[in-house]
């Protein structure tokens, strides 16, 4: 795009959906995806990551994170330095800068927020990242696909910014829907889109109740530990991991058939299998949550991404749903309903 252009702007926005994790989860970090190969299915669901940038002539680079209360400026550089605050918005600048472009600084004024914390095992951190590149392309007309801002977005993530995690939730905000995503050797995913009735869409959407334990919590260990099992062949953490991939497998084809008696046993068992990967992805408070929605009605449970804390994925029949809402709140944390959304990122220009 021309610099007459780009001035002519007054804002670019753009929007990445959240996911629910529902089998998988694990099979998608490496170096497990690349020896064995990882199956990951999940949903977006209608909380998003967002991104305002406003191009200015004051040649300064502005971000502000405002539900972290985060805040950063610096004259307009090439690369800016990648710690403390705004990790994710500076990381982003400085792969945009360098790849797109030819390393001349811009000038800008970014402004990002999200639906839900980070460490709530909805794969936030990676929709901001999706979000933020997002509008980079719409604002500078970089010609890039699903397929390669997803990868990019991961890119910077784990390689730029050295931040543990696996690779679905780039590609699930990326491309949004319900997809069963397969990840291979040297970085081949394939996103494939299910398509799913609308009637067994709406069953499921009326039937799952997100719960957020009200203790959000980092990732990084937990996914330290399965790495290390992985590479040390620890016995429990490689059973678990090639359960956890064949549920995804199982529950798939439960989600296409609408078959829920099924749905609900993945979920279970996909759970138990998780556990299996590390020591903490489950703990007392977890278990005590669990313990009393399934004694309050529900059919099954598990926690969404990583584990450690964040959101719990409550399915019921729905006919218990509000009952289980209600007793729900006599906990501390916070309780939701969910609704699916079809649509990936998006971006639009304020002129």
């Amino acid at each position: 795009m021309k610099m007459e252009t780009l001035k002519r702007v007054k804002a670019v926005r753009s929007k990445a959906p959240l996911r629910l994790g529902f089998a998988g989860g694990g099979t998608d970090v490496s170096p497990y995806c690349d020896l064995h190969g990882g199956y990951v299915l999940n949903g977006t669901i209608n909380m998003y990551a967002y991104c305002t940038i406003e191009p200015t002539d004051n040649e300064k680079v502005s971000f502000y994170a405002s539900d972290l209360n985060e805040e950063f400026t610096s004259e307009a550089i090439a690369e800016i330095e990648t710690e403390g605050n705004n990790i994710l918005q500076k990381g982003v600048y400085n792969r945009v800068v360098k790849d797109f472009c030819g390393g001349k600084p811009l000038s800008l004024k970014m402004t990002t927020y999200a639906d839900a914390p980070a460490g709530s095992g909805l794969g936030t951190s990676s929709a901001m990242v999706v979000a933020i590149l997002k509008a980079y392309i719409e604002w500078l007309n970089i010609p890039l696909g699903e397929y390669e801002l997803a990868n990019l977005a991961y890119k910077i993530e784990r390689e730029d910014l050295k931040l543990l995690g696996g690779k679905q939730d780039q590609y699930a905000s990326a491309f949004g829907g319900f997809n069963f995503i397969e990840f291979k050797k040297s970085d081949v995913v394939i996103v494939n889109p299910l398509r799913i009735k609308n009637w067994i869409k709406n069953e499921l959407a009326n039937s799952l109740i997100l719960y957020y334990t009200g203790k959000s919590r980092k990732s990084a260990k937990i996914i330290e530990e399965q790495i290390r099992g992985t590479k040390e062949n620890d016995a429990d953490n490689l059973e678990g991991m090639h359960e956890i991939k064949e549920i995804a497998v199982e529950m798939k084809n439960a989600v296409i058939k609408g078959d829920f008696d099924c749905f609900a046993k993945c979920l279970s068992d996909g759970w138990e299998a998780k556990k299996k990967t590390a020591s903490c992805i489950s703990n007392q408070y977890i278990e005590e949550i669990y313990e009393f929605v399934i004694k309050s009605g529900a059919k099954s449970a598990r926690i969404s991404g990583a584990g450690g804390g964040g959101f719990m994925v409550i399915y019921c029949d729905p006919t218990k749903l509000y009952d289980i809402k209600n007793k729900l709140k006599e906990k501390e944390g916070s309780v939701m309903t969910v609704e699916f959304t079809e649509k990936g990122t998006q971006a639009w220009t304020i002129y």
